[in-house]
């Protein structure tokens, strides 16, 4: 058997992973946890009242990226209404079925395919039909159903008829069909999104709007080294402050609450706290060859075995691929409210996983999970792990610490220097070529490093808070050899698209990867993993492109067997004109200011979502700087619930992509981390230029429903990289591509 992730997931409930010391590992798979509505009830996911109003419920949260306005259009379309006459409920474990975390680009294929919400639709729309049926005397067959009517013409019922407001008590039909895209008219079609007027209007509430009556204010004071653990606190320090309502100390959290946010800010900053330090930090400018000499877990995802008798006596493509720890870099520092009273607790936060929230607040707090609620409140755009269950803890535990409401909001420094890191990787490639020039071998080998990552369902101390109350993070075994290869899996993308284990013809190939541990924590930023493999990979490729002289949108084709993965390629080729010749492009000057254009392609996760990008960028040889002009992403996701949605993630994914590829970098000295604001940590400015951001979106009706949230963020380093060598001749390996690292690529080039 060679089950991908997906049909995984339809089987077996949620999927638990974790990064082992940056590995992603599956740690084991279970159903929802205790206290959620049964995922196999029809009650727990879609109501109609007596009015005919519908509600639908669903553990798949909205983060800013659109799903809710799909999941409703999902609704709507299933029971032939219109589209505002569905609201959407998500993520409250009162109300709402545990779907584990909303994350990894799978809220799209969870509930548009043949489970959950889309079952649960199919299913009401067929029981509805029967009752009427049976009500009107008329067989199901010659019904129709609009607006919530049913009729057959002469005769009809509303749906608040036929349900009076009452349960259905059915079970989800696995048999219900749901209607075929070719007929759809509210799915598939770009209904504006509801929440966007309220958003530029300042009326929507965030967590950071949350106000309780009673509500305090509480503020963390976080160790000023990695690694530091408390010596002492000296409470006389703060004495006599106004309004200044309890220090907290737990282990190695301290914190503080006062009446106003401003008073705690001050008493947190004047609390005097002796640390006891930590063990000194890697040297960052040699970080990619520490990681290299570190005890590991290693993991072999393909082996061929014949690679080194292929590689040995052959003419050798080597290069080496760097990439930095980054971060989320919220523009909002994270934030949440809780109120904690005696054996209750509600909390009010931006996590991305409620359910999973619940279990670990009860573990911090000493609580019973039933004993708590946990309700999502939009925060700051996060895709994976910024301070937002971090915070959740910290408004927990000062809540409980003084027996009434409170909210903490991170300060900036507090949310950058301790939030979870997307980790730093150091790839080397190998591969050779037959005199046809096409791959014969390919050799692939990686480092990385990981601590903690999601809290998931039992480890608080995944996070600094968690790890500051005493609870330890993942496991880390280090294992040497590497076992050898199980199933078929490419989630982490680390196994190229050019390898016929996968989309590609390439047949000789190995894929070893090596998990080291981190200082710094580390857990999943936007296209974890896949983001720093498709890098190397597509890099790789085009070098080996222009080994050959060939094309290098020719070259991939050439190595790909996948029609879909083609078919992107060629898409985003078209529509950005591409024109057919080697790079870099001849005749070029190694002086002033260059053109030139790359291209790149992946199967996301292998198995979530076909996307190819083409960038065109301009580099000044002389300053190091470059300006992106234009990308083209295609993006073909299986159908397409709402085209501005899916074009919204392309560019969006597009956009995040040139930021990280083009400045963002995790710096740190001997102790402590170092970019901790806005004029260290280099994300893209105000008033920078903007590029013209093309998505090209491919609809496949009739296929099963993928993710695109991170798909085009995974290609936008390989292919602007690729472009740089195409106008200049510099090949540039490390990200992100400052002006220094382009002049020196540009000094080194031959």
């Amino acid at each position: 058997m060679n089950p991908s992730r997906r049909s995984f997931l339809k089987t077996s409930g949620a999927l638990i992973v974790g990064f082992s010391a940056g590995s992603l590992t599956v740690a084991r798979a279970q159903g929802p946890l205790q206290g959620s509505p049964a995922m196999n009830q029809l009650d727990s996911w879609i109501a109609i009242a007596a009015d005919g109003s519908i509600t639908a419920y669903s553990g798949k949260e909205e983060l800013g990226q659109g799903i809710s306005t799909a999941q409703a259009q999902l609704v709507a379309e299933e029971l032939s209404v219109p589209f505002n006459r569905v609201k959407l409920i998500y993520c409250d474990t009162a109300l709402t079925p545990d779907q584990a975390h909303t994350s990894g680009s799978q809220s799209h294929p969870t509930n548009f395919n043949s489970g959950n919400l889309a079952q649960a639709g199919a299913t009401a729309r067929e029981l509805l039909f029967r009752m009427a049926s049976e009500r009107l005397g008329v067989p199901a067959d010659r019904l129709t159903a609009s607006d919530g009517v049913i009729t057959n013409g002469s005769k009809s019922v509303t749906y608040g008829q036929l349900v009076q407001g009452k349960k259905f008590n059915l079970a989800l039909d696995p048999q219900a069909k749901r209607k075929p895209a070719s007929t759809w008219t509210v799915l598939g079609k770009p209904i504006a999104r509801p929440d966007l007027p309220d958003l530029v209007t300042g009326k929507f509430e965030f967590v950071h709007n949350v106000r309780l009556p009673g509500m305090l204010h509480g503020r963390v004071v976080r160790p000023p080294l990695v690694g530091a653990t408390v010596g002492s606190v000296d409470e006389s320090s703060v004495a006599g402050m106004p309004d200044l309502q309890k220090v907290v100390v737990k282990k190695n959290f301290v914190g503080v609450v006062a009446e106003k946010p401003w008073q705690a800010i001050q008493a947190a900053g004047k609390l005097k706290v002796t640390w006891n330090p930590g063990p000194p930090l890697p040297d960052q400018a040699t970080i990619h060859d520490t990681l290299r000499k570190q005890p590991a877990r290693d993991t072999l995802m393909v082996d061929s075995g014949d690679v080194d008798s292929k590689l040995s006596g052959a003419a050798v493509v080597k290069a080496t691929y760097l990439h930095p720890y980054q971060m989320h870099g919220s523009m909002g520092s994270s934030c949440a409210v809780a109120d904690v009273q005696g054996e209750k607790a509600t909390i009010y936060s931006a996590t991305q996983a409620v359910w999973y929230q619940k279990n670990t607040s009860a573990m911090i707090l000493g609580l019973k999970p039933e004993n708590i609620r946990v309700i999502f409140r939009r925060g700051s755009g996060c895709y994976g792990v910024n301070g937002a269950d971090t915070v959740t803890y910290d408004a927990a535990i000062l809540s409980q610490a003084v027996g009434k409401p409170v909210r903490v909001q991170l300060t900036r420094k507090d949310e950058m220097a301790f939030e979870n890191y997307g980790p730093a990787y150091a790839i080397d490639q190998r591969a050779s070529l037959d005199p046809s020039g096409n791959i014969t071998t390919w050799d692939h080998e990686s480092w990385s490093p990981g601590l903690g990552n999601r809290p998931g369902t039992n480890r608080p101390g995944n996070i600094i808070t968690g790890s500051l109350l005493g609870f330890p993070p993942a496991d880390f075994a280090p294992r040497s050899p590497a076992p050898p290869p199980g199933a078929f899996n490419n989630n982490s993308n680390a196994v190229p698209s050019y390898f016929a284990a996968g989309t590609g013809t390439v047949r000789s190939g190995r894929v070893l990867t090596h998990a080291v541990e981190s200082r710094f924590w580390t857990g999943p930023l936007r296209s974890p993993a896949r983001l720093q493999n498709t890098f190397a990979h597509e890099s790789f490729m085009d070098e080996l492109a222009a080994r050959v002289k060939a094309d290098p949108v020719e070259f991939r084709l050439r190595h790909i067997r996948d029609t879909r993965l083609k078919e992107v390629l060629q898409a985003a080729a078209k529509t950005a004109n591409w024109e057919t010749r080697p790079s870099p492009k001849a005749g070029n000057r190694k002086t002033g200011t260059m053109s030139g254009r790359g291209a790149a392609c992946v199967l996301y996760e292998g198995d979530n979502g076909y996307t190819a990008l083409v960038a065109e960028i301009e580099v000044n040889q002389d300053t190091g700087k470059i300006v992106v002009k234009r990308m083209v992403a295609s993006s073909d996701v299986g159908p397409i619930s709402n085209p501005d949605g899916l074009r919204n993630q392309v560019e969006g994914g597009a956009l995040q992509g040139l930021s990280r590829c083009l400045g963002e970098e995790v710096t740190w000295d001997n102790e402590k981390i170092t970019s901790v604001d806005w004029r260290t940590y280099h994300s893209l400015p105000l008033g920078f230029e903007v590029p013209k951001i093309e998505a090209v979106l491919i609809n496949r009706t009739e296929g099963e429903a993928m993710g695109a949230g991170e798909t085009s963020i995974t290609l936008v380093a390989a292919a602007i990289g690729n472009a740089i060598f195409d106008a200049t001749g510099a090949r540039i390996r490390q990200v992100p591509f400052t002006a220094e690292r382009i002049k020196a690529a540009l000094a080194a080039r031959a």
